[in-house]
């Protein structure tokens, strides 16, 4: 986790320890978009977002949560590049959404990053080392991991 602030425009700064990746294999060219629990923002590298775009319009249109996850997902998806500096501009309608402010935290998982107000970020993390996950038990592909 990385905690970073945006400047008066919105832009927040990559950590080193990523750009060179995502401009090297990218080009600096990255989704941004909504979570569907709408608490933080998903900032995937190009390529992977074109995989998970592809999975989610091949849901059922005549799904109700599948339109659902389409219309968040797919509708409030913003190609972002990064600049010369290694910063990239995070639209309003997104800052809105997942209520960020001068402070945010970077969360990396994986292929994808989560982009989350720090206050926020910090209230869920406590909430979870405090052992409340919000389920009532771990997903059976869970039960089977060795950590």
């Amino acid at each position: 986790m990385n905690t970073i602030n945006l400047d008066a425009k919105g832009r927040m700064a990559m950590p080193a320890r990523y750009r060179e990746l995502l401009s090297d294999k990218y080009a600096g060219r990255l989704v941004a978009t909504v979570d569907f629990s709408g608490q933080c923002l998903l900032l995937y590298p190009i390529d992977e977002w074109d995989v998970i775009q592809q999975k989610v319009e091949g849901l059922s249109s005549f799904d109700r949560a599948s339109r659902q996850v389409q219309r968040m997902l797919i509708g409030h998806a913003h190609d972002v590049e990064m600049d010369g500096s290694g910063r990239i501009l995070l639209p309003q309608i997104l800052r809105a959404r997942a209520q960020l402010d001068k402070h945010v935290a970077l969360v990396g998982q994986g292929m994808k990053f989560e982009i989350w107000s720090e206050e926020r970020w910090n209230e869920q993390a406590d909430s979870w080392f405090s052992g409340d996950t919000g389920q009532d038990e771990l997903p059976s592909e869970l039960l089977s991991l060795s950590l």
